[in-house]
């Protein structure tokens, strides 16, 4: 497989599934919100990041604020924190009014609370981020990479200028968020991203990261006889 230097972070709130994708290797860290929460079934937040934690104590791993305005945001986010020395808060770069949350940023930071900043599209957003976080305080800077080119925008500009802001500021990492093919792992990879968050069926596909070709095209081919074998199909 081709080597990368890009940490890879399984996207998901199924512990089964967590547990499964950890197993293969490759996973440097987790990453929940709640949206995928909601999908895995999830009824206990607190039981279910206690569980989570208790799995994987010694990787980074995020869990995101629920709430929609800042008081209730900052409170979450000081009984989030206290869920173990390996968590991450997440918190959106603003909430559904479009109100910034750069000052809350910049208050939890001084705090030395360690911050995933999440659902960022523009270089405009990642800047403002990046200079509300302290130095020397792990945070997580999260571009949308995958939604940017569900817009049609090619999202590789926004993600080197982000790549040079976060560079600039001590403890601050760049993660490549909403990966849609293997290739968007390459991409992240190339342009210097720190992390990549990936769905365990992405992750299962980097088995094929590498393979010949022509050996992929004859599989693929035989593929298709199976399958059209199995249907008892024939043209004749």
């Amino acid at each position: 497989m081709t080597e990368l230097k890009i940490d890879i972070y399984a996207d998901g709130a199924d512990i089964a599934e967590m547990k499964k994708a950890y197993q293969g290797g490759r996973l440097a860290g987790f990453t929940t919100n709640p949206s995928l929460m909601k999908k895995a079934g999830v009824k206990d937040y607190k039981a279910f990041a206690k569980e989570v934690v208790a799995e994987f104590p010694h990787l980074p791993i995020s869990f995101e604020v629920f709430g929609d305005d800042f008081a209730t945001m900052e409170q979450e986010a000081e009984i989030i924190t206290q869920f173990g020395p390996n968590v991450f808060v997440k918190i959106p770069v603003m909430n559904s009014k479009g109100e910034s949350s750069v000052p809350l940023i910049k208050k939890l930071s001084e705090q030395d609370i360690k911050l995933n900043i999440t659902a960022i599209f523009t270089v405009e957003q990642v800047k403002a981020v990046v200079n509300a976080l302290k130095p020397g305080v792990k945070n997580v800077v999260s571009v949308f990479a995958g939604r940017i080119a569900d817009t049609g925008v090619d999202p590789i500009d926004i993600m080197r200028q982000s790549v040079d802001i976060c560079r600039a500021k001590e403890g601050a990492q760049l993660l490549w968020a909403s990966p849609r093919e293997v290739l968007n792992i390459i991409q992240a990879d190339q342009v210097g991203a720190d992390i990549i968050t990936c769905t365990p069926d992405l992750i299962a596909k980097l088995d094929g990261l590498g393979k010949d070709l022509t050996q992929f095209s004859q599989e693929t081919v035989q593929m298709f006889l199976r399958d059209s074998t199995s249907l008892g199909f024939s043209v004749l």
